[in-house]
């Protein structure tokens, strides 16, 4: 019988977020695994990513790349999970600010800073994230209010900022503040997140072998 859903991605990628997402849907899946450069570049891959890059998952006819939106999207396909607030909830708009604010001017920045290539002061409006300080603080205030960025339990948005933040502090791209990871270390200790990761390191270690 075939997976509904089918996840082309690489151990060591951003296909790590939407693997945890796919374990927290409890969707039934397969994994296409691609290597950089050669066949993630390759003609048959291109049909479905012209990007040349992972993750991206199949659904059907259906193809959604992007990690946020892979997220946004199987949220949506498994509503009996709470993992997104309800169409009508206030807590809707919060959900999207935040998953789209990591996605967007919170990666844009910290991959800007790791590169050394921050805009220059006069430069900062001009810049998506504006000023890296500002992002970092905004950050801050977001995930002091609570253990939950919106709504009263875990959601797609907890589950990509804290994916983020974990990644990006084990590999110095984002600064340790206490209060990331007050945040993140929760939600990194969830089941579906293990389980994720387990099939990653074990994929990955595979891979390594000569």
């Amino acid at each position: 019988m075939a997976h509904p859903f089918t996840l082309y991605t690489h151990p060591m990628s951003r296909g790590r977020v939407a693997r945890w997402m796919l374990e927290e849907c409890g969707a039934a899946y397969e994994t296409v695994l691609l290597d950089y450069g050669t066949t993630m570049k390759a003609p048959a891959y291109l049909e479905i990513n012209p990007m040349g890059k992972v993750p991206a998952l199949r659904h059907g006819d259906t193809v959604v790349t992007e990690v946020a939106a892979i997220c946004a999207y199987l949220a949506d396909q498994f509503p009996q999970k709470q993992l997104a607030p309800a169409s009508a909830s206030p807590a809707r708009g919060a959900y999207y600010r935040w998953l789209f604010f990591a996605s967007g001017p919170m990666e844009a920045a910290t991959t800007a800073k790791s590169l050394g290539l921050l805009a220059p002061p006069d430069k900062a409006i001009q810049a998506g994230y504006g000023r890296y300080e500002d992002v970092m603080d905004t950050l801050e205030a977001a995930v002091s209010q609570g253990p939950y960025l919106c709504a009263d339990h875990f959601t797609a948005a907890d589950l990509f900022m804290a994916a983020f933040l974990g990644w990006g502090m084990q590999f110095g791209s984002i600064e340790k503040r206490p209060a990331f990871a007050r945040y993140a270390e929760p939600h990194l200790q969830r089941p579906a997140y293990r389980r994720a990761t387990e099939i990653d390191d074990a994929l990955m270690a595979q891979a390594q072998k000569p």
